[in-house]
C-alpha cells in the first residue's frame, strides 16, 4: 500500500511538470505571437490606391490615440503632446537636411496662423540628429545650432522640438521625410501624410482634425 501511494505521487509529479512545460510553452509562443502582431501594426506602409495606381501612406494609428511624448523645444522647455489637450494638432517630423521639408514649411507657417484662432497648432518634430549617439553632446549641440538657425530664417512660429528619433517608432516608423500625423481635439489621429503632398491637401487635414 506505501509503495503504490508513492507511485501514486510520483506520477502526480511527473504530470504537474509536463503540464507546468506545456503551458510554459504555450504562453510563450503566445507572447512571441502577441510581440509579432504588435510590431507588425506598429508598422506603416505605402499601398497602392486601385483607383489611379498611386501609393497611398497607410499608418496603423489612423483612428487611434496618438502616442504621448515629452521632448525637449529649442530653450531646454519640456513640451508634452498632453499639454494640447483640446486641440487640433499637426505632429510634423522634419529635419534641416530635409529638401522637401524646406518647401512644406511655408505652407505650414501660413496654415498654422490662419488656423490657430480655431484651435490648431502645429508641433515640429526635429529628427536632425538620426543616428547620433546620446553621449555624443558636440554633435546635439551642432544639430540644434542648425534647427535654431532655419527656424530663425523662417520665422517658424510654432514649437520645435528636440529628439524626434526617440518618438518615431511609436509613430509607425518614420521612414520618410517629412511625416506628418494630423491629431483632433480628442487626440485621435484622423490622418497622416509621408513626403511632400501639397498645401490644399494639408489645408484638408487640418480642417478635418478641426471638425471631428
Amino acid at each position: 500500500m506505501r509503495r503504490n501511494t508513492i507511485v501514486f505521487f510520483v506520477v502526480l509529479f511527473i504530470l504537474a511538470i509536463l503540464g507546468w512545460a506545456g503551458w510554459a510553452n504555450w504562453e510563450y509562443h503566445k507572447q512571441a505571437a502577441e510581440r509579432a502582431e504588435a510590431s507588425a501594426a506598429a508598422h506603416a506602409e505605402m499601398i497602392p490606391d486601385l483607383s489611379d495606381g498611386t501609393l497611398t501612406y497607410n499608418s496603423p494609428l489612423n483612428g487611434k490615440s496618438a502616442p504621448a511624448f515629452t521632448l525637449e523645444d529649442l530653450s531646454g522647455k519640456k513640451v508634452s503632446l498632453a499639454s494640447y489637450k483640446g486641440k487640433a494638432v499637426l505632429i510634423n517630423f522634419w529635419a534641416t537636411w530635409c529638401t522637401p521639408c524646406k518647401i512644406e514649411t511655408p505652407w505650414l507657417i501660413e496654415l498654422r496662423n490662419k488656423y490657430a484662432p480655431q484651435g490648431f497648432e502645429v508641433l515640429g518634430i526635429s529628427t536632425e540628429g538620426d543616428d547620433v549617439k546620446p553621449s555624443d553632446k558636440a554633435a546635439w549641440d551642432k544639430d540644434k545650432q542648425a534647427v535654431e538657425k532655419f527656424v530663425h530664417q523662417e520665422g517658424v512660429p510654432y514649437p520645435v522640438l528636440m529628439g524626434g528619433d526617440g518618438i518615431a517608432q511609436p509613430y509607425g516608423g518614420v521612414d520618410d521625410l517629412p511625416t506628418s500625423f494630423f491629431v483632433n481635439r480628442k487626440g485621435v489621429v484622423v490622418a497622416a501624410q509621408m513626403g511632400l503632398t501639397s498645401a490644399s491637401e494639408i489645408e484638408g487635414n487640418i480642417r478635418k482634425a478641426l471638425a471631428d
